[in-house]
């Protein structure tokens, strides 16, 4: 094991707890070697060796291990916004299928918060034109079939499936076959919900997150086969 996951996301986490504390510029500058130590190598490390495993799961997986590509940064732009704190306080890790856009495709995504995590597979939100041409897919019934039972699976396997949005059927399309409510979806993701850190102590952390992603895998491959 790499030194920089050994204690991964454990300190990650508490540099994250510090940060929601001092979510100011001046404590960051002054903590940014502790910044380097405990988020940056430790993500990057992650990245590498999570990229590595998911090449099996999906040959065309993008795992790059800058900011701004799979590393997700912590600085907001607040610009527009009323929250004007300058940081995030968690971290998002994401490995997407290269056919598509980064935001645009469905891929892979850890979610670390200092006390809790998230494990997901799919698209967050369709962007119009894969919004598009999801509804083309999932309104032939042997599509949404298909569709369904990886959702099934997922459920069984203790693992939620979000993005359902929309209250009506959109235009055009009505509910008269089964499974006919996957078109009030704007995405779709498979998600689980980590409530507790101790799950990935010890080393573990790879190793069970790229179990998580192996599962929700079925789901990433149905989007990329169909939408992209």
């Amino acid at each position: 094991m790499n030194p920089a996951l050994k204690d991964f996301p454990k300190k990650t986490a508490s540099f994250l707890n510090k940060l929601s504390k001092n979510n100011n510029r001046e404590w960051f500058e002054a903590n940014r070697v502790l910044y380097n130590s405990d988020f940056l190598e430790p993500a990057t490390q992650f990245v590498i060796e999570m990229g590595d495993k998911l090449i099996d799961l999906d040959p065309e997986i993008v795992a790059i291990p800058k900011i701004d590509k799979s590393i997700f940064r912590l600085h907001r732009d607040v610009r527009f916004s009323k929250n004007k704190q300058p940081y995030k306080t968690n971290a998002g890790l994401y490995f997407w299928n290269s056919e598509a856009k980064k935001m645009d495709s469905s891929g892979f995504y850890f979610h670390l918060e200092p006390k809790s995590f998230g494990v997901g597979a799919g698209i967050y939100f369709f962007p119009p034109d894969i919004l598009k041409n999801y509804r083309k897919v999932v309104s032939k019934p042997t599509k949404a079939k298909e569709l369904h039972k990886i959702v099934q699976a997922l459920n069984k396997k203790g693992y939620s499936v979000l993005g359902k949005h929309y209250k009506k059927f959109p235009k055009g399309y009505n509910g008269d076959f089964p499974h006919s409510d996957y078109l009030l979806y704007n995405g779709i993701h498979g998600w689980y919900d980590g409530k507790n850190l101790k799950e990935l102590d010890a080393g573990r952390a790879v190793t069970k997150i790229y179990k998580i992603f192996k599962d929700m895998q079925p789901m990433h491959k149905w989007l990329v086969k169909n939408l992209l």
